[in-house]
């Protein structure tokens, strides 16, 4: 129980990753609160996984709704330990094509919200004089790019220099903040996509591990974030891609 008596926050959780994360934690000991703005799902995630856990609704681009999600779990534990920033909206158009409304409500949701959340919760713990840890989900697409997913791609890249940011102006406070960067991961939304054997095929050719993976393997990088086996990280963002950032061709696909 590397978590025993800490205190996490994980936005975006209903589902997918940011689920896994919450599953992982409390598992490992943590006292979690699940927060997403999907309500009703978010309630039975919350259930699901067990161990105490309390689901609190937010918006993540909202100030008042991040204020008051930090609030109600000061109230609560006294004290947030980790935060992990997962809460991410995706919207698929050409570059030609993508409106400025739906390009602001990627950007709200993926830049901003981090950058909400991870100040109001560092001001806590700062406020507290107590260590912490900060894990910002970024994405390969951080680095590489889809030519039809502008602003999700835009965002991810500027939440690897908000966590190199953040790193730097919250480590003379003891508090670490550290990104993971996802390849093609097993979500209900891969998933899928894979149904299909073309999409399947062009996933798998720029893998070369051969499979995609799978969220808990995203969870088990948080936990070694949030816990003192990672002490002496602070402004990195770990890819767990299954080698696809290395690769500079394509690998074959078995039928």
């Amino acid at each position: 129980m590397r978590l025993d008596k800490k205190t996490a926050i994980v936005t975006g959780a209903a589902q997918g990753i940011g689920l896994a994360c919450a599953h992982a934690l409390a598992q490992a000991g943590a006292r979690v609160v699940l927060a997403d703005i999907n309500s009703m799902l978010g309630v039975k995630s919350a259930d699901a996984v067990g161990h105490g856990a309390w689901f609190v609704t937010c918006d993540v681009g909202d100030a008042e709704s991040v204020a008051g999600l930090v609030e109600t779990v000061e109230k609560a534990f006294g004290h947030i330990d980790i935060l992990v920033n997962n809460a991410a909206v995706v919207h698929g158009a050409d570059f030609l094509e993508i409106s400025e409304a739906d390009f602001d409500s990627v950007i709200r949701t993926n830049l901003k919200g981090a950058f909400l959340v991870g100040q109001t919760v560092a001001r806590s713990m700062v406020r507290r004089q107590q260590r912490g840890a900060i894990i910002n989900m970024s994405s390969i697409n951080a680095v590489v790019a889809i030519g039809n997913q502008v602003p999700y791609s835009v965002a991810k890249g500027g939440l690897n220099q908000l966590t190199k940011v953040m790193a730097l102006a919250l480590a003379p406070h003891g508090i670490r903040v550290n990104g993971i960067g996802p390849g093609s991961i097993g979500t209900e939304m891969l998933k899928a996509v894979m149904a299909d054997d073309g999409a399947r095929r062009t996933v798998l050719s720029r893998t070369p591990m051969g499979r995609i993976g799978e969220p808990d393997e995203i969870a088990r990088i948080a936990v070694f974030l949030a816990s003192d086996d990672s002490s002496y990280v602070t402004g990195q963002t770990l890819y767990a891609d299954g080698g696809r950032l290395a690769l500079n061709y394509v690998v074959p696909v078995p039928d």
